[in-house]
């Protein structure tokens, strides 16, 4: 069941959302992922993130992003609360991150996250739980979110 106004629809997860940006996504800034925990955090702070992502919310690749910044996760949803454009919001963030993003190692994190020989029974675990066993095209955990989300058929 699909609800349009909220771009919600149920699955065998719980609710999933449609119009979150893929992980794949970048920021202007270059870092893969952030234009995703962004999109999370406004939602958050509607009150219309939905506790299938709530379970999630500031941990998994949220958290590792947080991490590899050297930023806590509570931040960037303070800098997100704080800002009343995208402009604001930018340079809020460009005073929280440190200067050097080391973009390419987070990205390559991003693609590669789930490739490992110990992420390998998770990520089978999880395409099962989606049914989708049989798809050998989902290789990382990023792509098990796209698929989720309805953006890889």
């Amino acid at each position: 069941m699909t609800n349009i106004d909220d771009n919600i629809e149920d699955g065998p997860t719980g609710a999933i959302l449609l119009d979150l940006p893929s992980p794949y996504q970048a920021h202007p800034c270059g870092l893969l992922h952030l234009p995703r925990f962004l999109a999370k955090i406004r939602k958050h702070l509607q009150g219309k993130l939905p506790p299938s992502y709530q379970r999630n919310f500031t941990k998994g690749f949220d958290g590792f992003l947080c991490l590899h910044l050297g930023v806590d996760p509570q931040e960037v949803v303070d800098c997100v609360k704080k800002s009343s454009s995208e402009a604001q919001l930018n340079d809020g963030l460009k005073s929280l991150f440190p200067e050097n993003l080391k973009a390419h190692v987070w990205n390559r994190k991003v693609v590669q996250m789930g490739m490992s020989d110990m992420a390998l029974e998770k990520l089978e675990e999880i395409k099962a739980d989606l049914g989708a066993s049989a798809r050998s095209d989902l290789r990382s955990f990023a792509d098990v979110i796209d698929f989720d989300e309805r953006k890889i058929q």
